[in-house]
């Protein structure tokens, strides 16, 4: 018998996450004694204690620590081993994941390049959050995406560029800076710059998760940004856009995973960066 189940491990790995078996159960969809009767099978089975019971708590070992670190990687690598292999065996749409308004109106042209070639499929869109069309692409959820770097981390990927654009300070309209023809990141260095919900590090000021959440808070004064410029056209009301040259270029990427060879993703690849790159 192999010392670990796919069920135990996930077994495990949502009471690690919720840390209570009541709601692990829950979430589970198992009655809670056989969840805790699994749980205590892999202990002895394994040799070790994953957690440390009390009556009013359920905190991980060391070796509970590092099961779920590397139970994690071993579920998500078995459930990208059976989407691939469902994939390669039929004629399934290709999903192309993007973030809502975060195309910079390419992909109509993407779409169209890809539709003319012989043996293109049917293109499903995905809409993503803000920061993670990386983990749409990763775990097998999109078979290919639109990435802007250098904010998206393209590990495991590759890709093509599509466009270069420059990046903008996203002000309110009564700035002391709104006038300006350019400004420099100097310029911005006492302004507050909002939390990106889901990345590490950011600014100082209040957590956001989206385009819609930025624009209030600037508007208001609480914040500033620098952005590319595609994803703040066209200019809300109530705000302006200064060019910012020292912050850099941004590129907007068509992306899929490294180890990715299927004929029809490639196919877009290439219809693509052909049309637009």
């Amino acid at each position: 018998m192999d010392l670990l189940e796919v069920r135990e491990l996930r077994y495990f790995v949502t009471v690690a996450e919720e840390l209570h078996f009541g709601r692990a159960a829950d979430r589970l969809a198992v009655a809670q004694p056989a969840l805790s009767k699994t749980v205590k099978r892999v202990e002895s089975r394994l040799g070790v204690t994953l957690f440390d019971r009390t009556s009013r708590s359920v905190v991980l070992t060391p070796a509970g620590a590092a099961l779920l670190e590397h139970g994690r990687h071993a579920l998500n690598a078995m459930t990208v081993a059976v989407r691939n292999t469902q994939r390669a065996a039929d004629d399934a749409p290709l999903r192309f994941v993007v973030k809502p308004g975060g195309d910079a109106n390419l992909l109509s042209g993407i779409l169209a390049a890809y539709a003319e070639q012989r043996g293109a499929r049917q293109v499903d869109i995905l809409f993503s959050g803000a920061t993670d069309r990386t983990d749409h692409l990763l775990d097998g959820r999109a078979d290919a995406g639109l990435l802007y770097t250098p904010f998206d981390d393209l590990g495991g990927l590759t890709g093509e560029t599509l466009h270069v654009e420059d990046r903008v300070a996203v002000l309110p309209e009564n700035h002391r800076l709104a006038g300006r023809d350019s400004i420099s990141l100097g310029d911005l260095r006492d302004e507050v710059f909002p939390r990106w919900a889901g990345v590490p590090g950011g600014g100082s000021g209040p957590e956001i998760a989206n385009a819609s959440e930025l624009t209030a808070l600037v508007r208001i004064g609480r914040v500033v940004a620098v952005l590319p410029r595609s994803l703040v056209t066209p200019v809300a009301p109530g705000l302006v856009c200064i060019p910012v040259p020292d912050a850099g270029p941004s590129r907007i990427v068509i992306a899929r995973r490294a180890d990715d060879r299927r004929e029809h993703v490639t196919l877009l690849i290439a219809a693509a960066s052909r049309r637009l790159g």
